[in-house]
């Protein structure tokens, strides 16, 4: 079985046991190994419709589907909650590797706010597949029109500034903070409206209910070219080719920040299944609908899969987990 330690951080993931499904690495009917996978593939993506793991899992699924990599094709489901914990802990109870998890940096950050029973430790990292930077936006006629006119409305008043994004705890939150603190005033106040999808925190911006937002460059892109919405900065440490945005350091703001997202397979798959699965997935990448994915998505290919992903993801725990201290939001 293979296992992994990530210390005191908890998560745990796990599959949809199917009865009779042939599991990767398993004797086929002809005899040796048979390929992955041998059976339709489930995507859970832990957050409601609408968010960055949703479109990735059903991107994945729609490119898989297209080139003909699983033959019984392929099913998202969305379990939505307290930044993925409520479907990693659905998830951490299932036992077969053709259901694997959509999810990334938000939920390391969201196993620790939530205090989840599901543990990292039993999970089995297969591939990052994607980065992705932050922006942030205000609606079109807000009187605040660059991030110096943000930081001044902070530091004049931090709670009257309410900030929309994903699950508490999750990568918009943290970049709300590392902006607090940046520009001088106690991250700990930050007045962070927590929504389970990319979907509802734009609903909200839109709405004009709160005075910004925060969110993944592509989720708030189609509504910023519309001109319903006006970007104030990304974090990226560059400008982004092909985005109208000026960096947070390029306004003078210390903070660059980067979202990735994962692949994960279940507690107690083989090292033999997970290099099965790892094989499919590097297939996915190399090809084609999935390099022009990327392209139309705006998203960064940081494929990393095997031992250099499960030390990723180590690293990323801890450097989570201190920022989340530093910023407040957990002790």
């Amino acid at each position: 079985m293979r296992t992994r330690t990530l210390g005191a951080l908890g998560l745990a993931a796990a599959l949809l046991t199917a009865c009779g499904q042939q599991q990767p690495g398993s004797p086929a009917a002809g005899g040796g190994a048979a390929a992955f996978p041998t059976a339709s593939l489930q995507l859970i993506a832990p957050a409601a419709p609408g968010g960055g793991w949703d479109s990735t899992a059903r991107t994945l699924q729609s490119v898989i589907e297209d080139e003909g990599l699983a033959p019984e094709g392929v099913e998202v489901v969305n379990i939505a909650g307290a930044g993925g914990t409520i479907g990693l802990s659905q998830f951490a109870g299932e036992t077969d590797p053709h259901t694997l998890m959509v999810t990334g940096a938000t939920l390391v950050g969201a196993v620790e706010t939530n205090d989840s029973p599901a543990s990292l430790d039993e999970v089995v990292p297969i591939a990052r597949i994607t980065e992705e930077h932050h922006v942030i936006v205000v609606p079109a006629d807000s009187p605040l029109q660059d991030m110096t006119d943000l930081a001044d409305a902070m530091k004049a008043d931090l709670g009257a500034v309410s900030i929309a994004g994903g699950s508490a705890g999750g990568t918009d939150q943290i970049t709300a903070g590392l902006i607090a603190q940046a520009v001088g005033v106690d991250p700990k106040g930050v007045n962070y409206v927590a929504f389970s999808g990319g979907g509802e925190s734009l609903a909200a911006i839109l709405g004009g209910q709160v005075t910004a937002a925060i969110s993944n460059v592509q989720e708030y892109a189609g509504q910023i070219e519309a001109g319903e919405l006006r970007a104030l900065g990304v974090t990226s440490p560059e400008p982004i080719e092909g985005f109208d945005a000026p960096t947070l350091t390029e306004q003078g703001i210390d903070v660059t920040f980067a979202n990735w997202r994962c692949i994960l397979a279940p507690p107690g798959t083989t090292d033999e299944q997970a290099e099965q699965i790892t094989a499919f997935l590097d297939e996915v990448h190399s090809g084609a609908g999935w390099q022009q994915a990327l392209e139309e998505n705006g998203w960064t290919d940081a494929y990393q899969s095997g031992a250099e992903f499960d030390s990723f993801l180590d690293e990323q725990v801890i450097e989570i987990r201190d920022t989340l201290t530093q910023i407040g939001l957990v002790q």
